[in-house]
């Protein structure tokens, strides 16, 4: 039996692809797609800044160093990754969020991030 996806972004649209250079997401494909077994919910698509990176760190959450065991090459600023939703919360409460791609953020997060602070971080609206 399949696991159903979350797929859809805030727009109820299709999510877009976040990331295939470094494979994100909860299901290492490139999107942040969600299911029931995602408990961290990577559903924020972030361009990462080193500002970020130092307070994930802090947080306990090392993106920096690559982990080869997982074909994990590290984050370096300016790389897109698939965030935990909480975690970018906590990152703009704490005035550090980095910016996001909207059209590859997951609708879930709509269910802890207000939609007019996720368009203030947006890089990818008209």
């Amino acid at each position: 039996m399949s696991e159903e996806k979350f797929n859809l972004n805030v727009f109820d649209e299709e999510i877009e692809s976040c990331c295939n250079i470094t494979k994100t997401g909860f299901f290492r494909n490139g999107k942040c797609e969600s299911s029931k077994e995602d408990i961290g919910l990577h559903t924020v698509c972030a361009v990462v800044t080193n500002e970020f990176l130092n307070f994930s760190k802090e947080q306990g959450n090392d993106l920096i160093t690559p982990a080869p065991q997982y074909n994990f090459p590290g984050l370096k600023d300016g790389d897109k990754w698939c965030l935990c939703s909480l975690r970018w919360l906590e990152a703009y409460n704490e005035g550090v969020a980095p910016p996001i791609l909207l059209k590859s953020t997951n609708k879930l997060v709509l269910n802890h991030i207000d939609i007019e602070i996720l368009k203030n971080f947006a890089i990818d609206l008209s």
